[in-house]
C-alpha cells in the first residue's frame, strides 16, 4: 500500500507503564538510578513494568471502516489514545493523515462550569474550526444534540447521555477525515443511537475513515469491514470483521469455560465432582455443574467440538450439532422460500453423554451479517412453563450417551428477498430461563437459504413482512 492510500498506519506500537508499590518507590526511581549511572553502576529498578499494549501493527486505508474488539482491559482504549496522540507510545510509531475527530471519553474537553453553548464553541475551535465556522454550523450541532434548553445550562448539570449527545454533535460537524468512536454511543437512547449510526454511515459514504470500538458485535459487524481482536494488549487475530468476531466469541467462550473450571476444581479435589445437581442454587453455580453433574466420567470422555478444521464451530462438547437442513412442507429439502411458505429447519444432533437440561437453537443472519432472529427449544419451554401453551418440555428430556436425535424448528416465511445464514447451537441450561447457560456446540454457517418474491402476487420491501393492510 502506497503512503497516499492509508489514513492510519500503526507500526510496532507498544505502551509500557511503570507500576510502583508505594510513593516512596516512585521517589527512589526518580533519584537513585540517575546517580548510579553517573558513577558507572548498574541502575536499580524500584518498579515493575506493565505493558498495556505490545507490538501492534496495521494499516487502515482511506475510507475504510475498521473495528477494534476485546474484553475490558485488553488495550482498546490505550490503542485509541495512542492513535489520537493523547498519550505517547513507549515503542513504535503512529501516523495519521487528515483531520481526526475522536469520541473517546464522555465530555472530554468540556469545561463543567461552562454552558453547553460555550463548550460547543470551545471544543469546536480546539478541533480547528474558526468562530465563524462554528456560527455557521451551530444550528446543525444544536439540532443533532437535541438537548433543548439545557444547551444554555452548565455542563456539570448534564446526564451522561446529554454529554455524549453534545460531544458527538460537535465531532461530526467538523467534517473529519478520520472518525474515532470508543463505546461512547452505548449511553445514548435508542433514537439517538439510530441518528448516530445514520450519520456514521453518511460519513463512510463520503469517504471518511472510521475506527470503531464497541462490545456490540452486531454494530461492529454492520459498520466495519475489517477488525482486530486484542487480549492482554496483544493481537489475537486480524482480518474480516465476521472472522474476527467469530474468534472473539471463541475467546469469550474459552475464558468462561476456564473460569467455571477453576470454580469447580475445589469440588473435584474433594471428591464432589460427581455430586448431583443442587435443588436450589444460583445461576452461576448451576452453570458450573453443567452437564457433568449428570455423568462426570462420561463428560470427561466426550469429544470436544471446538477444533474443527473449518474453524466455524466451538463449544465445551458433550452434545453436538451434526448437520442442519432446510425443508418444505413436503419434507423435501428446500433452499428457496417465498412469503407465505413454511420454513422448516431440521437440526440433527448426537449426544456423547447422559444429560438433560438441553436447548437446541438457531440464529438467522442476513447476507450483510445482521442478526434477524434467534430462537430455541427453551423459548417454547418457557412459554409452556408460563402457561401460555401446552406440550412436553424438551428441557426435561433425558438424553443417553450415543443417542442421535433431531429437532424441527418451523416458522412462516416473512423475510425480505435476501440470502440467509443459519447458525445452530446446543447449550446446557442450568435454569429454564437462559440465566445459566453453557455452550456445548455452536456452529456458524450450518445452513443457508434464500427468499424471493413473486412480485406479481405479493411484494414488500425491507427485511421483514409486517403484514400491513390499508383502509379508507
Amino acid at each position: 500500500m502506497s503512503s497516499d492510500e492509508y489514513s492510519i498506519r500503526v507500526n510496532g506500537l507498544g505502551k509500557c507503564y511503570e507500576i510502583y508499590a508505594t510513593p516512596r518507590d516512585r521517589l527512589k526511581q526518580f533519584i537513585i538510578p540517575p546517580i548510579q549511572r553517573l558513577v558507572g553502576c548498574e541502575p536499580s529498578s524500584f518498579c515493575r513494568e506493565y505493558w498495556a499494549l505490545e507490538n501492534i501493527s496495521f494499516d487502515i486505508r482511506k475510507g475504510e471502516a475498521f473495528g477494534i474488539v476485546g474484553r475490558n482491559g485488553s488495550g482498546k482504549s490505550t490503542l485509541l489514545q495512542l492513535i489520537t496522540g493523547t498519550i505517547a507510545p513507549t515503542v513504535g510509531t503512529v501516523e495519521t493523515r487528515g483531520r481526526v475527530a475522536a469520541l473517546l471519553e464522555l465530555g472530554s474537553g468540556f469545561n463543567p462550569e461552562f454552558t453547553g453553548r460555550d463548550n460547543v464553541y470551545l471544543n469546536a475551535m480546539l478541533l480547528g474550526m474558526t468562530h465563524d465556522e462554528v456560527d455557521e454550523r451551530f444550528d446543525k450541532i444544536a439540532a443533532f444534540a437535541d438537548i433543548g434548553d439545557y444547551l444554555d445550562q452548565p455542563v456539570k448539570t448534564y446526564s451522561s447521555g446529554m454529554l455524549v449527545r453534545l460531544a458527538f454533535a460537535v465531532q461530526v460537524q467538523i467534517e473529519p477525515d478520520i472518525l474515532i468512536v470508543d463505546e461512547a454511543l452505548a449511553v445514548g437512547d435508542a433514537l439517538f443511537q439510530k441518528r448516530c449510526f445514520g450519520r456514521i454511515e453518511k460519513l463512510l459514504s463520503d469517504g471518511v475513515t472510521l475506527l470503531f470500538v464497541s462490545h456490540d458485535q452486531e454494530s461492529v459487524r454492520t459498520l466495519t469491514n475489517r477488525a482486530i481482536l486484542l487480549k492482554g494488549g496483544r493481537e489475537v487475530s486480524m482480518g474480516s470483521a465476521s472472522q474476527v468476531l467469530l474468534d472473539y466469541r471463541k475467546l469469550l467462550h474459552q475464558e468462561e469455560s476456564d473460569y467455571f473450571s477453576k470454580l469447580m476444581q475445589p469440588a473435584v479435589e474433594t471428591g464432589q465432582a460427581s455430586a448431583s445437581k443442587p435443588a436450589d442454587s444460583s445461576a452461576s453455580s448451576e452453570a458450573e455443574t453443567a452437564p457433568e453433574s449428570n455423568e462426570s466420567s462420561e463428560k470427561s470422555q466426550a469429544p470436544a467440538v471446538s477444533g474443527r478444521a473449518d474453524q466455524m464451530s466451538f463449544g465445551d462438547g458433550g452434545v453436538e450439532v451434526v448437520s442442519v437442513g432446510t425443508f418444505g412442507t413436503d419434507d423435501e429439502p428446500c433452499a428457496v422460500f417465498y412469503p407465505g411458505d413454511v420454513i422448516r429447519i431440521r437440526v440433527n444432533c448426537i449426544s456423547h453423554i447422559d444429560t438433560d437440561s438441553i436447548n437446541v437453537g438457531v440464529r438467522i443472519r442476513s447476507r450483510e451479517g445482521i442478526k434477524i432472529y434467534s430462537w430455541g427449544t427453551l423459548n417454547q419451554d418457557m412459554q409452556i412453563l408460563a402457561g401460555l401453551r401446552e406440550g412436553e418440555l424438551f428441557w426435561k428430556r433425558q438424553l443417553k450417551a450415543g443417542e442421535q436425535f433431531h429437532v424441527w424448528l418451523e416458522c412462516d416465511c416473512s423475510l425480505g428477498s435476501n440470502l440467509y445464514e443459519i447458525q445452530a447451537s446446543i447449550s446446557y441450561e442450568g435454569k429454564p430461563d437462559y440465566t445459566a447457560q453453557r455452550i456445548l456446540h455452536w456452529k456458524d454457517e450450518a445452513a443457508f437459504f434464500q427468499t424471493l418474491m413473486r412480485q406479481d402476487e405479493y411484494f414488500f420491501g425491507g427485511i421483514s413482512d409486517l403484514h400491513m393492510a390499508a383502509r379508507w
